[in-house]
């Protein structure tokens, strides 16, 4: 590992910055932060881990150690690395359909449980 810079934050972590397992070996590049600027959350890296396609893996915030300038150390060795998952889709970015939503009759339910707890029914 070459000297990585001066501490960072993931605010300034660029894509295309290389990432280093624990064990000091290049296991990839950031293709991606993933965070919440607005509420100031950091979740995670998407690295990418070779020029060929499908290669993405999603490292939780919780195994990076430290960002620098110019590179991002793990807390995982190059085995640990290894077994990151790939990215999937955030549960924040999903839809409804109107077929998932609840049952039409849900109001004769809601209605009739009200009137059991109050006594009408």
């Amino acid at each position: 590992m070459s000297d990585l810079g001066a501490p960072a934050s993931y605010l300034t972590l660029a894509d295309g910055t290389d990432v280093f397992s624990s064990d000091g070996e290049k296991v990839g590049r950031v293709e991606h932060v993933l965070a919440d600027e607005e509420v100031d959350i950091f979740d995670g890296l998407v690295i990418d881990r070779s020029v060929l396609p499908g290669a993405h893996r999603f490292c939780d915030a919780a195994h990076v150690e430290r960002i620098y300038d110019r590179g991002v150390v793990l807390t995982l060795d190059r085995a640990g690395v290894d077994g990151l998952p790939k990215p999937g889709e955030s549960p924040a970015v999903l839809e409804a359909d109107p077929d998932d939503t609840a049952p039409d009759d849900l109001g004769d339910k809601l209605r009739r449980a009200w009137d059991v707890i109050s006594g009408r029914g």
